[in-house]
């Protein structure tokens, strides 16, 4: 279920406190932090705190499993998460309030600017805060993100001889597409907004990607087949828009030869997932020291390993974990959301939208 995007921030989840977490264990923590601190001084502040909460961080997502693994080793931080949507995640930071019982979520990046709005963030913006690009972080450090997805076709070769490499080749064939649901998933209405923006759309003019999508509805070509590993090795698709970072992911897992990864070589759009610190994290600087080494070379290879592309450009990745990702050359045509104020706007109209553009051309 991770990352859903949930129309209406609907589906509160109220979790119960960390073991070995009082109040008063809550009320020194937050005393701790301080704006301030040197690095120095939030490790050794974290290593205190000695454990760190997350929601919607799990183990096998981006390889998180390694960047927990070696804070334990480092810094002997011991962790816990709770898989749950970025709009759930941002509905528990809200309604726990100063009782927060997590540290730390990673969530889409239409949801950094929310929860900054909502004033639900602790700011760090970390050593490395100049080598993230403007458009992938806010001023003041309380959404910066961790790692990109760029919208990808996966194609199953046993049931289409000539993999799709651009948005024109995929409505002119003949197979079937899933593109996930659109009312509520992060990751299909990026699909749309990328097929939007190869056609002449942007952020702000979605237009072109529901002309597209009604398009290939009209055709019965839209598959409504969920996008899950199962479906995909079971050969239920035929060609998945996905993130590259899960396509890639699928694909290693089933069968390397089998399936074709492909960035559309006529426009994509590249975003990605932030790291948000409660402002009330029962375990504050544990957090801040989480993206801090989320950010390091070290956290960004642990990434990579994962398939998603580090924020970071300047890391040297090593040779076997870059074979693991598509060649850069692949993205000359991909771009990075221009404007998250109006994509956030279009992301609201666009479920409705689809339903009434799309939907009703699906047959039954």
């Amino acid at each position: 279920m991770k990352k859903v995007l949930l129309t209406g921030m609907v589906g509160i989840l109220t979790l119960g406190a960390l073991a070995g977490c009082s109040s008063e264990d809550k009320h020194t923590s937050q005393a701790a932090v301080d704006a301030n601190d040197s690095l120095e001084t939030i490790v050794e502040k974290a290593k205190k705190e000695g454990e760190v909460a997350s929601v919607g961080m799990p183990d096998t997502w981006a390889n998180w499993v390694g960047t927990w693994e070696d804070l334990d080793k480092k810094y002997q931080i011991k962790h816990q998460d709770t898989d749950m949507s970025s709009a759930e995640e941002l509905a528990k930071f809200e309604s726990e309030g100063e009782n927060g019982t997590a540290d730390i979520g990673d969530v889409g990046i239409s949801f950094g600017p929310l929860a900054a709005e909502k004033d639900l963030l602790l700011a760090y913006k970390t050593t490395y805060w100049k080598d993230i690009p403007d458009w992938a972080k806010d001023k003041k450090g309380e959404w910066l993100l961790s790692y990109t997805g760029t919208i990808s076709f996966m194609t199953d070769t046993k049931n289409v001889q000539n993999p799709p490499t651009s948005w024109e080749d995929l409505v002119t064939g003949d197979y079937k597409i899933a593109v996930g649901d659109v009312t509520k998933a992060n990751q299909a209405q990026f699909s749309v907004l990328a097929a939007a923006m190869a056609n002449g759309g942007d952020e702000k003019d979605i237009q072109p990607g529901l002309d597209y999508f009604k398009k290939l509805a009209k055709k019965d070509r839209l598959s409504s087949v969920d996008a899950t590993l199962a479906n995909i090795e079971k050969g239920e698709t035929d060609v998945t828009i996905l993130w590259d970072f899960n396509a890639l992911n699928y694909r290693d897992q089933i069968d390397k030869s089998r399936f074709k990864v492909t960035i559309p070589k006529d426009g994509s759009v590249i975003s990605g997932y932030t790291t948000l610190i409660n402002k009330h994290a029962p375990h504050p600087n544990a957090a801040k020291l989480a993206r801090e080494y989320i950010l390091s070379d070290e956290g960004q290879i642990n990434l990579a390993k994962g398939y998603a592309r580090p924020i970071r450009e300047n890391v040297t990745l090593p040779e076997e974990v870059k074979k693991q990702l598509l060649p850069d050359e692949e993205y000359e045509a991909a771009k990075p959301v221009k404007s998250n104020k109006d994509w956030d706007q279009t992301a609201i109209e666009l479920p409705e939208k689809w339903q009434s553009e799309v939907l009703v051309h699906v047959k039954k």
